[in-house]
């Protein structure tokens, strides 16, 4: 886990880019990204579409293993295990003809901890980030951070005279709906460039010739189109149709039908995310329930719900077999994953109706639960059946499922009582699952539990896991901090997504579990 990785310049002699295999590639999923801003929003669509414009100090490549980008070498300072240093990869220009420096990397890794950035949860360590020459970089932590390299993937590096021209030293806030350059307008050093973008409509990319890795990937892509299409019958229809190329996260009723038609192949594996419900667990009452306190502070209740949530009867009847039931938030390849809290209870509908009367809600209760309809496989479908499920308890579930901008628009301002989420880990380490879903939420860290669960342990153990250098010792905590929060059920694990990419049977490019396309590894086989 704390191992740095060989440099991809051993493999560059095989993946020449090759002009005669140059060509356009028609891509297609269900969403958008959320902004191009690439400090504003850590979610997975936006980060995909993002990868393909800027590049990132250290990524994962499509086998999920760390290599250099930006970075050409990264390792904690021989005199002070509190600092990690960068070495910047030289000769590297932006799309608009900036040489990039140690002082953009600065620019990036402070923008990215403004309170505006979500990504701000991952750099909570961090006391100090300075350019020590042109092209090396000093970050200082407050503590010891082993896992500081494994929270930059995602980490995109801009242009400071770019963002100063255009007036977006800060980024967008995405939760106010502010409007910036940065939202609609992209500089990288990354292998593709933007030639046009119309929002959740089409965007168009252009190989970049300049890019410093063009003789390190294939790179066979020379236009890449960007189609996000809503309706899974439609996205289906443009595969087989020929409109498009390549599909990201094909329909699950879909999979068997595409695997048989001409000239269309799928390529499957486990994506790193998990699936489950959110509770307001912190409230005196509830926004949309019809009672006068919050049924879900009683843990009976969260019991009750979690044994009344059939996940085998969704993974058979709504995911047809494509996902694997899940008793915790992390998958099995993530540190400090446990078999044994991740196998996931016997549906009792009896036990749980116990639960509620003995809680005090023998008739029930009305709740509303939020559900996005275009992010994660299935997501409706899946809400639809949770509502089946808690009226044989007595929870009546009004289900409003809507587009993911909004879902996570109002999730942000902590609008919800009882929502969907998915979550993958970028790290691979249970560190980051804790700093964002179970930390209280405050300062930087807890950014994403609205749940208003708070526990004082679990929040030492948070902290105590991003510095803690003994391999051991950090598993030990990890253990700790999943027993408790696993015990008090503050969440309603669903499922851990399992991953279809469908594409013509001419293209060469598995399945990356991050469910994150790096295009500049596609081939064509001709």
């Amino acid at each position: 886990m704390f191992r740095k990785t060989l440099l991809v310049s051993a493999v560059a002699a095989s993946m020449v880019a090759s002009a005669a295999h140059a060509e356009t590639l028609r891509w297609t999923r269900s969403a958008d990204s959320l902004t191009m801003d690439p400090h504003s929003q850590n979610e997975g669509p936006t980060h995909s579409v993002n990868h393909q414009i800027f590049d990132t100090l250290i990524y994962q490549d499509m086998d999920v293993e760390y290599q250099p980008g930006l970075a050409t070498d990264w390792y904690v300072h021989e005199d002070d295990p509190r600092i990690w240093v960068f070495e910047i990869r030289e000769g590297v220009t932006f799309h608009e003809g900036q040489a990039l420096t140690a002082d953009d990397v600065v620019f990036s890794l402070d923008r990215a901890r403004h309170e505006n950035a979500d990504m701000r949860g991952l750099l909570t360590s961090i006391k100090e980030v300075r350019a020590e020459d042109d092209f090396t970089v000093h970050v200082e932590t407050h503590d010891p951070n082993p896992l500081l390299p494994n929270n930059l993937t995602n980490l995109f590096i801009m242009s400071r005279e770019w963002a100063e021209e255009h007036g977006v030293e800060e980024p967008q806030n995405y939760a106010a709906g502010e409007e910036t350059h940065a939202v609609r307008n992209a500089n990288g050093t990354g292998p593709f460039r933007v030639v046009s973008r119309e929002p959740d409509v089409r965007t168009v990319f252009e190989r970049n010739d300049d890019f410093w890795g063009i003789d390190l990937y294939p790179m066979e892509i020379s236009e890449l189109i960007f189609t996000p299409i809503e309706s899974a019958a439609t996205r289906v229809a443009a595969l087989l149709s020929g409109e498009v190329d390549f599909l990201q996260e094909t329909p699950v009723q879909d999979i068997e039908r595409l695997a048989n038609a001409p000239g269309i192949k799928n390529e499957q594996g486990a994506e790193n995310r998990t699936i489950f419900l959110g509770m307001d667990l912190a409230s005196a009452e509830l926004r949309t329930a019809d009672t006068d306190d919050n049924p879900f502070a009683d843990r009976r209740v969260r019991e009750a719900i979690n044994l009344a949530v059939d996940a085998t009867t969704i993974q058979a009847s709504v995911m047809r077999g494509n996902s694997e039931p899940a008793g915790m938030i992390a998958p099995p390849f993530v540190n400090g994953y446990s078999a044994e809290l991740d196998e996931v209870i016997p549906t009792d509908t009896d036990r749980a109706n116990e639960l509620m009367a003995e809680a005090g809600y023998g008739d029930g209760f009305r709740v509303t639960l939020q559900c996005p309809n275009d992010r994660y496989v299935n997501d409706e479908q899946i809400c639809q059946a949770v509502v089946s499920m808690l009226a044989r308890i007595g929870i009546t579930v009004d289900l409003v499922a809507q587009t993911r901008s909004l879902h996570f628009a109002e999730l942000a301002r902590e609008e919800y009582d009882f929502y969907m989420l998915g979550w993958g880990v970028p790290t691979m380490d249970s560190e980051y699952v804790f700093n964002y879903l179970y930390h209280t939420k405050e300062g930087d860290r807890g950014s994403w539990n609205f749940t208003g669960y708070s526990d004082e342990r679990v929040d030492e153990l948070t902290v105590a896991m991003g510095q803690e250098i003994d391999e051991e010792a950090r598993n030990e905590m990890i253990s700790e901090a999943w027993q408790i929060v696993h015990d008090e059920i503050v969440y309603i694990p669903i499922h851990h997504q399992m991953l279809t990419w469908s594409m013509r049977d001419d293209i060469d490019f598995q399945v990356q579990s991050e469910n994150d396309p790096h295009f500049k590894y596609l081939k064509f086989n001709r």
